[in-house]
């Protein structure tokens, strides 16, 4: 009794140290007594607190804390906080004004779905995440069914719910859904696109994407149902967010409560700002915030938590990752471990340009070593498959049967994708020599490397293979597409896929269509039904790695163990998962890749093997049978078979 009661004392004063923290920036507490407003400003500022028509002079406590506090009701009534003649809703706002002007006081509870509170985060082992990315608008703009084109809410009608079952994927990514700059809500009769990596209000969803923007509570109120519907269909929600760059400097929250401070200046160079200073770009966006100030990373700490905590996310995407330091990359860590250490967290290991701290101190691929259970992409299976992001019109290895490659290029393609496959762990048969871009394995474990091809913000798969190999038949393109995603998902990563690639998608050859209009943006649903045999691939092939284990080790040791690749030609990649890897149900499964013209005789273990994936079909019950130590390996295809 004595240690329980020794261990509750000590629960509650980490308790409150963490509340203390948590007034590190703006925040508004609603009681139906009193309304209290704390801002981090600087103290020798004049700050007041507007509500209606009233202002407030608001005291100065430590640490640059300012406070005040309004008796009675206010719910429901807008704000903004005042610093030296700047007004904005703080950087904290949790409901806001149509466009994100001002704040809203708002019991949050009041926004809540029936059955919110029977809500629960959908989380598993990190490798058996299946990542699927996608853009409200684009998802369901051209649905012809869709009740609520565009919208959050369009995720929770049947028809999309139905298509993600089926085709499988188990964790939705959604690009920016917080208030972001770039669309005018007022205007949304008009047409209007972006990405939303423009971000104005980060603990807000986005009003553009709600049926009504001029009512606080209803944006927030569909989000929730959104996260809703995907829960009870098991699939859990990844917030992408961007906490490395503010939509401009002079008109931001972060710099209108407190100049210059979340900011990262520049003796060398940057864009100089209205006050002539040069702030550091590494995001490549006019600005770079700065990570590492005690303020700014309590603010992204304390972000996470809300958006975990009201709103039930599963999980996290870090835009240009490799703008935050390291430290603040791990205390989020810690933070989330608290609340549940399931919540799967990863993003772009690189910047956009040059930050104003040294490379060592930040979260780059190359420091994921030093950032436990933090995931990154891997730009290079990406490359190693399909051809580098600076090009459009140079192929990889998926053009090798195709275009004339030096052999050192063919295996260095080659050496890439093992390194991909592998997880981007240690392997003894990988030659890091031979690595595109990294001379070093940088991942620890496997499920910190993101295994993929396609995402957003790059051509689709389909127009980057046209684009690089010009000429090539809509055949030939399809089985290519098939073989890329066939390597993705059966590596030890953590396989990622941009939406409607499932549905041969088209962006008619634009690189960065981040704000093209939908003509260009929208899923084709009709290729649903025009290729059908496309998206049954990705269906079965999805099912095969959710089925087996040994796709998803989720373990170097293991995956040193049981992963064996095979000597093949060059445009031949082939491994072997042996030995019931992962206790899985098949005893050696082999899987090769040709991305040959010409059908292909390797040598292989001799055995007697079920083949369950041959010449673009998958059918884990089996499609033959074959005996030996040779095999035929159809052109541009993958053969997987297993013991």
């Amino acid at each position: 009794m004595k240690k329980l009661i020794i261990a509750g004392m000590v629960v509650l004063m980490m308790a409150c140290q963490s509340d203390k923290q948590a007034f590190h920036f703006d925040e508004v507490t609603y009681s139906s007594r009193e309304t209290v407003f704390k801002l981090f400003a600087p103290a020798d500022a004049a700050c007041y607190v507007v509500v209606g028509k009233d202002s407030v002079k608001m005291k100065l406590r430590k640490d640059s804390i300012w406070t005040a506090t309004l008796k009675g009701d206010h719910k429901g009534e807008q704000y903004q906080f005042v610093v030296n003649g700047q007004a904005s809703p703080g950087v904290f706002a949790k409901a806001v004004t149509v466009n994100g002007e001002k704040g809203v006081i708002m019991d949050m509870k009041d926004t809540d779905p029936e059955g919110w509170t029977d809500d629960r985060h959908v989380l598993r082992p990190y490798q058996d995440n299946i990542v699927y990315e996608l853009h409200h608008r684009d998802f369901s703009i051209a649905r012809e069914e869709a009740k609520y084109p565009g919208k959050f809410l369009a995720l929770t009608e049947p028809w999309a719910i139905d298509h993600l079952k089926s085709l499988g994927v188990n964790a939705i990514h959604i690009l920016p859904s917080y208030d972001y700059g770039s669309v005018d809500e007022t205007r949304l009769d008009e047409p209007q696109y972006n990405w939303g990596y423009d971000p104005v209000n980060y603990n807000v969803p986005e009003g553009g994407y709600s049926t009504d923007p001029y009512e606080p509570a209803v944006r927030i109120r569909e989000f929730k149902q959104m996260v809703q519907a995907l829960h009870k269909a098991g699939i859990s929600v990844i917030l992408d967010v961007v906490y490395n760059h503010t939509y401009d400097i002079e008109h931001s929250n972060f710099q209108k409560t407190y100049p210059d401070y979340y900011y990262r200046l520049s003796g060398n160079s940057g864009n100089s700002g209205e006050s002539g200073k040069s702030y550091s770009n590494g995001s490549g966006c006019g600005n770079e915030t700065a990570s590492e100030k005690p303020m700014m990373r309590q603010f992204m700490i304390e972000s996470v938590k809300h958006w975990i905590n009201e709103y039930h996310i599963d999980g996290f995407r870090f835009d240009l990752m490799g703008c935050h330091d390291i430290e603040t990359m791990n205390a989020i860590r810690k933070a989330v471990d608290e609340i549940d250490p399931s919540i799967f967290i990863y993003g772009e290991g690189w910047s956009a340009g040059q930050c104003a701290l040294p490379t060592e101190q930040l979260g780059v691929k190359a420091n994921i070593l030093q950032m436990p259970r933090i995931a990154a992409f891997s730009d290079e299976i990406r490359d190693a498959l399909r051809g580098p992001f600076d090009d459009d019109s140079k192929a990889g290895w998926l053009g090798s049967g195709i275009r004339i490659f030096k052999s050192s290029d063919l295996l260095g393609f080659k050496e890439s994708m093992k390194f991909g496959i592998a997880g981007a762990i240690a392997h003894p048969q990988v030659d890091m020599d031979k690595v595109n871009y990294s001379k070093e394995p940088w991942a620890n474990e496997p499920t910190q490397m993101m295994s993929y091809v396609s995402c957003h913000d790059d051509m689709c798969l389909f127009d980057r293979l046209k684009a690089s190999l010009p000429g090539v038949s809509k055949d030939e393109l399809i089985r290519l597409d098939l073989l890329a995603q066939t390597a993705v998902f059966t590596s030890q990563g953590v396989p990622f896929m941009l939406s409607g690639e499932e549905l041969l998608r088209t962006k008619l050859g634009v690189h960065n269509s981040f704000e093209s209009p939908d003509s260009i943006n929208h899923l084709d649903w009709s290729n649903k039904t025009t290729y059908p045999k496309v998206f049954e691939y990705y269906k079965n092939l999805i099912a095969m790695r959710k089925n087996h284990p040994a796709f998803r080790l989720g373990s170097a040791e293991l995956v040193r163990k049981h992963l064996e690749f095979l000597d093949t030609p060059e445009k031949i990649v082939a491994y072997r998962l042996k030995e019931n890897a992962g206790n899985d149900s098949w005893r050696n499964i082999t899987v090769i890749l040709n991305a040959g013209r010409a059908d292909t005789e390797i040598t292989i273990p001799e055995g007697n093997y079920t083949i369950v994936c041959c010449d673009g079909v998958i059918n884990e019950k089996g499609l033959g049978t074959l005996q030996g130590s040779k095999v035929i390996v159809d052109a541009q295809s993958a053969l997987i078979i297993h013991e």
